[in-house]
């Protein structure tokens, strides 16, 4: 397998991903995008061009935070996305954001954005990757260990109330580098774009910097089975 590429902050990550659906945009037709797991918020600034969101949650109040605060989406669904029918070749674009590993049985959930997405149109996915310190971290440690590390790490006060993160996390095989390049090559998905982040990488402070120091342990530990040098996967993926 390839080189994995990293990205060095958080903005370079942003603007790579506003440039390819900004480069989809052909200067008249609306584009059609979908928000797979939509939150209280959308990362990307697309001032300039014509589009409209469609916002997919299970999470009722963190769906009527974004309707009632942000008020960007043009249409809300409080949906399971395994079990939701949104009709064949919708979307241009669909972009699903850290969701993958809160879902028991991913698979389905990919099928139906793959499902949903036109011909030409980008599939934008962001997940940590399961097999890395960080993956294998979450899967041994209980769901009150998440939300302290959000709390007390991350800084969320609000980590662990209604509507707000983490959730409890599932980390089908799919959801690895591993398992989204094998998705794609049997669904006739281009790898446009394969990226990794590590979050205590380009976050500063010293808890983080703790938190770096134990991933390291462990990838050592492990022999270099588990990597530390990312954590987190972004792939922009187009429909062939």
């Amino acid at each position: 397998m390839a080189t994995l590429k990293m990205f060095n902050s958080y903005n370079q990550e942003v603007d790579l991903l506003e440039k390819h659906v900004r480069d989809l945009f052909d200067g008249t037709s609306e584009l059609e995008i979908l928000e797979a797991g939509c939150g209280r918020s959308w990362p990307l600034n697309l001032n300039g061009i014509k589009y409209k969101i469609t916002g997919v949650d299970i999470d009722q109040r963190a769906l009527e935070s974004r309707v009632n605060d942000a008020r960007d989406l043009d249409e809300a669904i409080l949906a399971d996305l395994r079990y939701l029918d949104l009709g064949s070749r919708r979307f241009d674009v669909i972009y699903n954001s850290f969701v993958l590993e809160h879902v028991e049985n991913a698979r389905l959930v990919l099928e139906n954005l793959h499902y949903w997405l036109k011909p030409g149109g980008l599939l934008i996915l962001k997940v940590p990757d399961l097999n890395t310190v960080f993956g294998f971290v979450t899967r041994m440690t209980p769901f009150w260990f998440h939300v302290a590390y959000y709390k007390y790490i991350l800084g969320r006060k609000n980590a662990g109330k209604p509507g707000f993160g983490p959730y409890p996390t599932y980390y089908d095989q799919i959801v690895s580098r591993d398992g989204i390049r094998e998705f794609c090559k049997s669904h006739h998905l281009e790898v446009k774009e394969e990226y990794g982040l590590c979050t205590y990488q380009v976050e500063k402070g010293i808890r983080t910097q703790l938190v770096r120091i134990v991933a390291i342990s462990v990838s050592v530990i492990s022999l270099g089975r588990l990597p530390w040098k990312h954590n987190n996967l972004t792939y922009v993926l187009k429909k062939i």
